[in-house]
């Protein structure tokens, strides 16, 4: 009898282990939290420069945070109900829930479209504007990426940066509904970075995007286009941190000499042996670039 209950609660939890991981492959867990960063970041350097105190604003901090988790969450819950038949044909999409019918179709999308709405209920408690980019987001990820360009257009990836780059307007608008050129700087920075970090994913699965039909840069055009590509996006982004001059020379050092360590690795793509593992130092890179740039954002707004 004792060990009878002793499995069954075992059994228990290992279905709600197992169902808490596929509820956050869902809605895409990483994708969501690093969203919530680039949130907040537009939302503290909002308050900062508006001469405000941090802690007298903690209710629209909480609506912008929450409220963005919400729709980036109903939103990806969705890109992964869209793309539900070409995911088995993927390796690292195959898992899915969406896939394997751990989620129902219209569970998904219930959940998904009740998310975006609790999510822009937050986000127009803050300010209309937060609610306003809020929906330009959803929509730019949603329709203009998930179900127009992936499929069709080399540039999905360009398109798809729109809706990456929105989130700190969504922070900044709801602390100060007027975006200043700090506000428009964020969505630059977020913008630009997006494709060399992109176009190194898809260089490393350029075989499962190819069998799956995403006209992917490296599918189209080639490795060598796409290095090409990914320097030219790494360019652009040296003038960019110079948009923030509020937050002082340390802050333009650092960032430049973060961006000298890309186009650094970037130029060793030209001469390399192994293009798979360059491109795993980029997206490697990429991720420690952003979470680097951003941090130190918040950081010299205090001490600048």
């Amino acid at each position: 009898m004792t060990n009878s209950r002793t499995i069954t609660a075992d059994q228990a939890e290992t279905e709600s282990a197992t169902f808490l991981k596929d509820f956050l492959a869902l809605i895409k867990i990483g994708i969501v939290n690093s969203n919530v960063i680039t949130v907040f970041t537009g939302f503290f350097l909002a308050v900062q420069f508006s001469g405000r105190h941090f802690l007298h604003e903690l209710d629209l901090m909480i609506y912008a945070v929450f409220g963005s988790a919400l729709i980036v969450a109903g939103a990806a819950a969705m890109n992964n109900l869209i793309d539900r038949d070409i995911d088995p044909i993927m390796s690292r999409t195959k898992s899915r829930p969406t896939v394997t019918g751990r989620f129902k179709a219209t569970s998904v999308f219930t959940m998904s479209v009740a998310f975006m709405l609790a999510g822009e209920i937050l986000l127009f408690s803050a300010s209309t504007n937060a609610g306003l980019w809020g929906l330009a987001g959803i929509f730019a990820y949603v329709v203009l990426y998930s179900m127009w360009s992936k499929r069709r257009h080399a540039a999905n990836t360009v398109v798809g940066a729109i809706s990456g780059a929105i989130p700190p307007l969504i922070g900044w608008a709801a602390a100060e509904p007027s975006l200043g050129m700090g506000a428009w700087a964020l969505f630059l920075i977020m913008f630009v970075w997006q494709p060399p970090h992109f176009y190194a994913i898809a260089m490393r699965r350029t075989e499962e995007y190819r069998a799956a039909g995403i006209p992917m840069l490296p599918v189209v055009k080639g490795f060598k286009r796409t290095k090409r590509s990914m320097l030219g996006w790494v360019l652009v982004l040296f003038p960019l941190p110079f948009l923030l001059p509020q937050l002082g020379t340390a802050f333009l050092i650092l960032a430049t000499l973060l961006n000298l360590g890309w186009l650094f690795i970037a130029l060793k793509g030209f001469k390399t042996g192994d293009e798979i593992k360059w491109a795993t130092r980029m997206f490697v890179y990429s991720l420690n670039y952003m979470t680097i740039l951003f941090v130190s954002m918040i950081i010299f707004s205090v001490i600048a």
